[in-house]
């Protein structure tokens, strides 16, 4: 690995689960790497630095100090940023970040949006002139600010929608490539594309508490799950694009199998992805966070519009977003068994 690399000034911003398990990974692997959050995660990386530690694999945490700024102004003009906060925080941080550094100053500046969907490329180009998207395979979860746990060390997936950029896109994979598995695709929205397939679920299972409360109802819970993926693969084929690998997700045959098939054909590999789910991203957001925000429009709504689009009938995913839009703006919401969720789909549908 060329010694420029390690060299580079990266500055991350946000230290949520993924930005956490990057800090993790690439900090001990580069000189100039800066953490910039606030409040009580910026005190406890501070103080403390960041554990981490891969699912059911706790007792092996792993402790990283990381250096940490509380302003853009604190830390030297960086070579890559890092935004790994969620598409709704988009729009503000990027403006700090142009009020801070100036047009000029950011044709210099590789910035890398790493958020679920495709929501950052309407937002991120209105500020950015040298931008790499990011695609994040595996899941993580804070258990507080500075621990986190991770499904699987990488891989992540680097790119640009129409392929620009290719040496920006090869300098942040080498980068990474320093401290975890990163791949430089010439395929990203296929790959962004396939990826929003499988967050299709994170709605369900937020919904139904996955994580924070037992499956009730195993076989709708595999009917539900198995419906809501199979809509998304054929609305994504209809749309044009192609399937990409991204980490260990399931294949499309494996999602339009589960679908079609008989579950006592199809419950066991069904039942081994099961295990691999942890607290998705968006549980974590309404559930342990109490968040209003979420990404159910930039995920769910996203894919129907292209379902509209391409007149592809998708009444699990119909039915789902409608429930979900209503469950999540309660003031306190509260996770609802299979079966109310099942019931309530069809009341919707």
């Amino acid at each position: 690995m060329p010694a420029s690399f390690k060299q580079q000034t990266v500055l991350l911003v946000g230290a949520g689960a993924v930005g956490a398990t990057i800090a993790a990974w690439l900090a001990p692997k580069l000189k100039n790497f800066y953490v910039l959050d606030q409040g009580e995660t910026l005190k406890a990386i501070a103080e403390k630095g960041v554990s981490s530690y891969l699912q059911h694999h706790k007792q092996a945490t792993e402790n990283t100090r990381v250096k940490t700024v509380a302003s853009f102004k604190e830390c030297p003009k960086p070579d890559i940023i890092l935004l790994c906060v969620k598409n709704y925080s988009l729009d503000g941080l990027s403006q700090a970040i142009l009020d801070v550094y100036g047009e000029q100053a950011l044709k210099d500046i590789v910035v890398v949006g790493l958020q679920n969907g495709v929501e950052n490329q309407q937002i991120l180009p209105k500020y950015f002139p040298k931008l790499v998207y990011g695609i994040i395979s595996f899941n993580a979860w804070l258990d507080e600010p500075g621990v986190v746990g991770y499904q699987a060390k990488g891989p992540f997936i680097f790119g640009t929608p129409d392929n620009s950029l290719q040496t920006e896109v090869e300098r942040v994979t080498s980068v990474f490539n320093l401290g975890v598995e990163a791949i430089a695709s010439r395929h990203f929205q296929d790959a962004a594309l396939s990826k929003m397939i499988i967050n299709l679920t994170n709605s369900f299972t937020t919904l139904m508490g996955l994580g924070y409360r037992e499956i009730d109802h195993p076989s709708l819970f595999q009917k539900i799950l198995s419906q809501l993926t199979y809509e998304g693969v054929k609305i994504v084929k209809a749309s044009g694009h192609k399937e990409c690998k991204v980490g260990d997700i399931p294949s499309w045959f494996i999602i339009s199998a589960s679908a079609k098939l008989p579950q006592f054909l199809t419950r066991k590999v069904f039942n081994k992805n099961v295990k691999k789910m942890v607290v998705s991203s968006m549980a974590q957001d309404i559930i342990q966070n109490g968040r209003s925000d979420n990404e159910l429009d930039g995920i769910n709504g996203y894919l129907l519009e292209l379902a509209d689009k391409f007149n592809v009938e998708a009444p699990y995913n119909k039915a789902m977003y409608r429930l979900c839009r209503q469950a999540f703006s309660q003031e306190k919401f509260e996770p609802i068994s299979v079966e109310e969720v099942w019931q309530q789909m069809a009341l919707t549908s």
